[in-house]
């Protein structure tokens, strides 16, 4: 059992009988009144996000979540293909709501994190940072680049990025999932 306090950014919970992700906790005191954490959280199985504030004499039960490694294969007709990592003959599908944003992410043979809860998938987590192939970049114009050019590069699973006037189709760049942005190039 976690205390109102210990309800924090990551944490997994069951809220309401369903896992809750939470996305952001902030424990603070209204006046001369008791404490309270006021937090955002994720239904891991429909997507929908709340906000809820538990106060001082809540507890919430942590959420029993296995991880498990998945490689994803293909998309088709908005199913996304995975099978076990080392067990190809175990193949099953997932819609774009049960992996998230992170699914623009996604390209042949990548390993993703399985959430299980209750033995059915409720959510992947993608590795923070991803290296994707950059397949059309625009020419580099000379101008005013003091204060650092940017421009829009595509990559390999078909999303726009902001990257510097360096980067040139081909490239292996590095992204950051949670925010979608150039890290760097490798």
């Amino acid at each position: 059992m976690l205390d109102y306090n210990q309800i924090t950014a990551g944490k997994i919970i069951i809220f309401n009988g369903e896992p809750w992700e939470v996305i952001s906790s902030k424990v603070f005191r209204k006046q001369q009144r008791k404490p309270v954490n006021a937090t955002k959280l994720r239904n891991l199985i429909t997507g929908r996000v709340t906000e809820n504030s538990f106060h001082q004499s809540e507890k919430v039960k942590k959420a029993e979540v296995e991880n498990q490694d998945i490689k994803f294969i293909y998309e088709n007709k908005g199913q996304y293909w995975f099978h076990e990592d080392n067990n190809p003959s175990k193949r099953f599908t997932l819609t774009e709501s049960q992996i998230g944003a992170g699914v623009k992410f996604l390209k042949k043979d990548a390993v993703v994190e399985a959430m299980i809860f209750n033995d059915k998938i409720v959510g992947v987590k993608i590795p923070i940072k991803v290296e994707l192939k950059v397949v059309e970049a625009p020419p580099t114009i000379k101008g005013n680049t003091a204060q650092g050019g940017n421009k829009v590069v595509k990559l390999e699973t078909g999303i726009a990025v902001n990257a510097p006037l360096f980067i040139n189709e081909g490239d292996v760049i590095r992204i950051n999932t949670e925010t979608g942005e150039y890290v760097e190039r490798v």
